[in-house]
């Protein structure tokens, strides 16, 4: 895609000197700050063993996360379990599981932590929006980004659709007082460059995280970066 922007090793800027192109930053959370892959993929099999079924390859949940948690729990079941009382069932044992085990192995990303110290030093407005449910995103946010300010921290509440509908986004737009397209978007799925597409919003999708460039491409991504600190020359001219 020749509008996707590529910012390799050899990019840099001196960002803080120079006129901004943004106001404000959204971060998605898991595969984007956080590397939750292990953990989540830990409780999902959990919840299958308890049930009686195989568990799945961590790799394979790179693409069953990233729509919320019933639809992980409908991925990974086995067809005839994908009822609602199935899904229901494995949401519950999910829940216990990941409630207690959700912190064995998740971390920020290499380079995270120096990037949002340096946005923050900055004063840059930060936040987050996730479809891992409201009340885990802000458990993980407040254990393993202690350090800095998202607000608002968001994640999938009831009544509010979840990612790629833009309706949480144009929610954190008005608490921000910006207009969409003053806001970067941030993300590693196609669902992160949909939501931004949807909202009217540049995107900025992250290769470290659990899905391809082919994929981020073909959703829309306006930027591709390979290492969090690539992020830094796109806010400014």
């Amino acid at each position: 895609m020749d509008s996707v922007k590529k910012y390799g090793t050899e990019d840099s800027v001196n960002w803080r000197t120079n006129t901004m192109r943004y106001k404000a930053i959204i971060f998605d959370l898991d595969g984007t700050l956080l590397d939750t892959l292990d953990d989540l993929a830990a409780a999902a099999n959990q919840a299958l063993a308890a049930m009686g079924q195989p568990g799945h390859p961590v790799a394979n949940y790179r693409y069953f996360v990233g729509d919320g948690l019933r639809t992980l729990m409908a991925r990974i079941l086995p067809e005839p379990l994908q009822s609602r009382a199935g899904i229901e069932t494995a949401m519950a044992l999910f829940e216990k599981e990941y409630a207690t085990s959700w912190h064995q192995r998740s971390a920020p990303y290499p380079g995270i932590t120096d990037l949002l110290d340096q946005l923050t030093a900055a004063g840059w407005p930060m936040s987050i929006l996730s479809n891992k449910p409201h009340d885990f995103t802000r458990i993980c946010v407040q254990r393993l980004l202690p350090h800095w300010a998202f607000a608002p921290l968001l994640g999938q509440r009831p009544g509010v659709p979840k990612k790629p509908d833009p309706a949480a986004v144009f929610e954190i737009a008005a608490f921000l007082d910006c207009q969409p397209d003053d806001i970067l978007y941030v993300g590693d799925t196609a669902v992160d460059m949909q939501t931004a597409s949807a909202a009217g919003m540049d995107a900025v999708g992250v290769l470290w995280g659990f899905r391809t460039r082919e994929e981020l491409q073909a959703a829309g991504a306006r930027y591709l970066i390979s290492r969090p600190d690539q992020l830094l020359p796109l806010l400014t001219y």
